[in-house]
């Protein structure tokens, strides 16, 4: 299409050589000035190449625009109209207008092809109503015939519509082209940045309990150790036992097919928390109600990574799990008494942040903050109505 544009005005100069295998009805000296169109004509489409090009991307990408290729265009365009009017009036063309109005359209439509993308379109059809007067004004001030005036504003009138359906809206369709080639590009980046942000947030869920209890089960086998206790050997063989999990669950992780069991988890944390020396109490709600699979993995996350905040943050003595479905949805509520009295600064960590993207997949919430009294809240929500519809 752009090469079309681009060549399109050389076919239309072909169609000032009609007029000269006519010979002329009136005054001599016509064929020359024919000639001399017909090399404007030329000179019209080497210069409309050019601003059409850079015209297009201008349209296209906000280049500069071609203002002096354009005025040349503009001013090559005025000549020719000037000397088919002239030889209009003076006899050198058929009195019928039918010839002078095949030239003054392959020379307006030159200029349209070159202009038509540098403005807007309440500009460019207030500039051709401008054009079709000027051109009629002056055909019937040079002493053309009732018709002919009537005859040049149609013409110029036909030229402008003709310019904003071909040359304005080939230039929009190729915008539309690239830019959703652009698109399609911005999309496949917007891919690869979301599968990263999704490997770092799953890493960081699966790696950041696990290391957690390494580095305290590690600890506590390194103090039973020192003290000759033979309870080191099996804190030692858990931490072997919760690398090797870690393991195959990095693995699911760079798969892309994990996915927490809220079950598993909760009886993860009770473990792992009351390893720690905290005393963990588990309220699961009412016995018998099963999550959709969503809500569970969802909620499993949440889980995970309260738990492993309680062990890397604060002082916990105590933590309260509790989980219950009212009202068609999923509420968990995990707090410790390990926040301290003043309340923390910063900003939240990526744990929350990914937990929160996690929760907002299935139309859920999460709130996270102090409760008074040195305690802290992580209370997640989701509704069980849009899993199962979905």
């Amino acid at each position: 299409m752009r090469a079309l544009l681009y060549l399109l005005p050389w076919p239309i100069a072909l169609g000032f050589v009609v007029p000269l295998t006519v010979e002329p009805a009136g005054a001599t000296g016509a064929t020359p000035l024919l000639r001399g169109l017909l090399a404007l004509s030329v000179a019209q489409c080497a210069v409309a190449m050019h601003t059409i090009r850079h015209g297009l991307a201008h349209y296209v990408d906000g280049a500069p625009p071609p203002w002096r290729s354009a005025g040349v265009s503009l001013g090559l365009g005025a000549v020719s109209v000037g000397l088919i009017i002239f030889l209009q009036v003076t006899g050198g063309l058929d009195r019928d207008g039918q010839a002078m109005a095949q030239m003054l359209i392959n020379a307006l439509l030159t200029v349209a092809m070159s202009t038509f993308m540098l403005s807007t379109v309440r500009r460019l059809v207030l500039g051709t109503l401008v054009v079709a007067v000027l051109v009629a004004g002056a055909l019937a001030a040079a002493g053309g015939h009732g018709g002919l005036p009537v005859a040049a504003l149609i013409v110029v009138l036909f030229v402008g519509l003709f310019g904003l359906v071909t040359t304005r809206s080939s230039a929009w369709f190729i915008a539309v082209i690239w830019e959703i080639d652009r698109a399609r590009d911005v999309s496949a980046r917007l891919a690869v940045a979301e599968e990263r942000l999704r490997f770092g947030r799953d890493m960081h869920d699966v790696m950041g309990r696990n290391l957690a209890v390494i580095a305290l089960k590690s600890e506590l086998a390194v103090q039973l150790a020192r003290r000759g206790r033979p309870e080191a050997a099996e804190q030692m063989a858990e931490v072997q036992r919760i690398a090797q999990e870690s393991q195959r669950e990095v693995r699911e992780v760079v798969r892309g097919y994990r996915a927490a069991d809220l079950p598993a988890e909760l009886e993860g944390a009770r473990g792992v928390l009351s390893a720690a020396g905290i005393d963990c109490v588990m309220d699961r709600g009412r016995p018998g109600v099963e999550l959709p699979p969503g809500v569970q993995s969802a909620l499993g996350w949440v889980v995970r990574e309260a738990t492993t905040n309680v062990l890397r943050h604060g002082d916990a003595r105590s933590c309260t799990v509790r989980l219950r479905t009212d009202g068609g949805r999923a509420v968990l509520v995990v707090e410790n008494d390990g926040a301290g009295d003043a309340p923390a600064t910063g900003t939240p960590g990526s744990g929350l942040a990914g937990l929160r993207e996690r929760l907002s997949a299935v139309g859920g919430t999460l709130r996270a903050g102090h409760a008074g009294n040195g305690r802290f809240r992580l209370t997640a929500e989701v509704p069980l109505v849009r899993e199962v519809l979905g």
